[in-house]
């Protein structure tokens, strides 16, 4: 063989290895698209209330629940989801999600009345407790060991972006076309998104990712999983507990219009943005030292903001370093995921995400307990706490994983 006929076979083979990475990528991609749309129909509602219960004859507060149902189902399937499809290709069960998207877009867009409206919200749940279940399995599936936190980071971007846009978006749609011609536009994007699905994801049999049978739970018994899932459910409580009463504290403390309210939001979203970008460059040598610091930096800026809040400035920079922080910090725990379970990802992450639902509702609702009986101090203190739980428990862990190791 001479130079040439080497310097091509060579290439061949550098070509072979490159395609199934950009292949993968590809793949990401669409699933990030998929991430933005779920989520952005998971919020929707919130901007839509009152439109929806006239038209179906409900009242808002009913009307509201459709959060909560969406909710609810999406618990139950991430926590039965991979005990359910065992044996099924996961490019098949992420196939069929994207389908009951589009179901789910068609039967709340065309509800004659409020429970085909629940029963399509309950299907969004579904694909929403299915999917981010088995997105960080997928993930590691598609993309070689090292970039598996900047696929991830990239999944979440999505989330961060329709999390950032769906409520003021959806108001703008309702305006002009309807609520029901804003429920319908995810009808098109799930199309999109499974065209490309279709496209880009290759065969990935279940076997892998599934070891040990059982239910979701059978991963606690690793000792370093109870300890991570507690703190990661003390972190998104303590995040909810604050954020979901932000829009009060803004108008109530701060005194902001509409106008600057958005502004303020839209900062948020957009430094959210950046930091799911950033982390996803300084997990490969650093993921406890960020889970131990996102807590603290969450409860600084908790405090800070509550002793500042009569300032619009100083809340909108602080503001924007909560959404850097706290926007970044589920590609943190799901990358931790990734590598405490990287044989058992889908059990791990169907339970991290049954984790962190019933911690955001928890979160919701201890925060309004607080914010009732004390005011926004309460809240705003409430939330310190649980971060401050939060670190405590992560160092615990994270000896715990030093422990393991040498052993």
């Amino acid at each position: 063989m001479n130079a040439n006929q080497a310097c091509t076979t060579e290439n061949a083979f550098m070509d072979e290895a490159s395609a199934p990475a950009t292949r993968g990528w590809a793949a990401v991609f669409a699933m990030a698209l998929c991430s933005a749309t779920l989520v952005a129909s998971e919020f929707m509602p919130v901007s839509l209330l009152t439109p929806i219960a006239g038209d179906l004859h409900m009242s808002e507060g009913n009307a509201g629940q459709a959060i909560a149902v969406s909710g609810l189902f999406a618990v139950i399937t991430s926590l039965s989801i991979s005990t359910a499809t065992r044996g099924i290709d996961r490019r098949v069960v992420l196939l069929s999600l994207t389908v009951l998207m589009m179901v789910s877009g068609l039967m709340v867009a065309l509800a004659p009345n409020a429970p085909v409206f629940m029963a399509g919200r309950a299907l969004v749940g579904v694909v929403i407790g299915g999917f981010w279940s088995m997105s960080a399995a997928t993930a590691m599936r598609l993309v070689p060991e090292a970039q598996v936190p900047q696929a991830l980071g990239l999944l979440n971007g999505g989330n961060a972006l329709a999390t950032t846009v769906a409520a003021p978006l959806g108001s703008f749609l309702g305006q002009y076309i309807g609520w029901r011609g804003a429920f319908f536009c995810v009808v098109p994007l799930a199309a999109v998104t499974l065209a490309w699905l279709f496209a880009s994801l290759p065969a990935m049999p279940s076997e892998r990712g599934t070891a040990g049978g059982g239910t979701v739970f059978r991963v606690l018994r690793r000792r370093t999983v109870p300890l991570g899932m507690l703190a990661s459910s003390l972190f998104f409580l303590g995040q909810f507990a604050v954020f979901t009463y932000l829009r009060p504290f803004l108008e109530t403390v701060t005194q902001v219009g509409v106008t600057t309210l958005s502004l303020i939001l839209l900062v948020m979203g957009g430094s959210g943005l950046l930091g799911t970008y950033l982390i996803g460059l300084l997990l490969k040598a650093r993921l406890y030292s960020l889970l131990i610091a996102t807590p603290v930096a969450m409860a600084a800026i908790g405090i800070a903001t509550m002793a500042l809040g009569t300032s619009p400035v100083a809340v909108t920079v602080l503001l924007a370093g909560w959404g850097l922080v706290g926007t970044a910090a589920p590609v943190a725990w799901w990358t931790w995921v990734s590598r405490v379970l990287p044989d058992d990802a889908e059990a791990g992450g169907g339970l991290f995400v049954a984790v962190v639902q019933m911690a955001i509702a928890l979160g919701a609702t201890l925060g309004g307990v607080a914010y009732d009986g004390g005011g926004y101090r309460s809240t705003f203190e409430f939330g310190a706490l649980a971060f401050g739980a939060a670190t405590v428990v992560t160092v615990l862990a994270w000896r715990q994983g030093n422990r393991n190791v040498a052993a």
